[in-house]
């Protein structure tokens, strides 16, 4: 015979006799709808890393005139890795 592990354990004279306002009674005292907040929770921390107020900046530049972009992986490649094209969208050599 098998046997429940998750199931509630209750004496077996305990259920039979339990009125259905006891049962809820237990119930909502049971369910408490109070999450445990820690206020002094700051985030994901990982262990020795040092982050700094800095704020990081880097600065975007357009793409050239002899570059293109992959349809495939979206990377700018310069012409030279052009692989072919597929359907008029450039593929470079990695992707091909």
């Amino acid at each position: 015979m098998s046997t429940d592990y998750d199931a509630p354990r209750h004496p077996a004279g305990d259920l039979a006799e339990d009125s259905l306002e006891e049962l809820t009674a237990r119930r909502a005292t049971a369910q408490s709808p109070l999450v445990d907040v820690d206020d002094n929770d700051s985030g994901f921390e990982l262990p020795g890393a040092e982050l700094p107020d800095e704020e990081l900046t880097v600065p975007v530049v357009p793409m050239r005139g002899d570059e293109f972009r992959c349809s495939s992986c979206f990377l700018v490649h310069h012409r030279s890795q052009l692989a072919r094209e597929k359907n008029g969208a450039p593929i470079c050599r990695e992707c091909d």
